[in-house]
């Protein structure tokens, strides 16, 4: 699966900007840890599950990965980050939920 590869490259990438962020809001920066780590995992575990289960974690991943692009926003908007140094994460989660939504809502022929 495409997308999981590049869950791990946002996981990457976002625990580093952490760090950065960490300096100025520790539990905005464990936020981010958290909510882009809990995609991937999410994932994982959809992977490997069956019917409803499956769904259940597909839909939690691509929650993850929002919460994920707004604790990116919010250090934005609080001057923590600039623009130029989360686009290409907010292009990678955008790329992982679109992957996520066809796996909940795309019917199987």
């Amino acid at each position: 699966m495409r997308i999981y590869e590049v869950s791990l490259e946002v996981v990457a990438s976002v625990c580093s900007l952490a760090n950065r962020v960490q300096q100025f809001d520790r539990d905005l920066a464990r936020q981010m840890r958290r909510a882009c780590s809990s995609v991937t995992l999410n994932m994982a575990e959809g992977m490997y599950s069956r019917g409803g289960n499956r769904l259940a974690r597909f839909h939690d991943a691509m929650g993850s990965a929002k919460e994920t692009m707004a604790c990116l926003h919010v250090c934005m908007a609080a001057k923590y980050l600039a623009r130029s140094q989360v686009d290409a994460d907010l292009a990678r989660i955008d790329h992982v939920v679109g992957g996520l939504y066809k796996l909940c809502y795309q019917r199987r022929a």
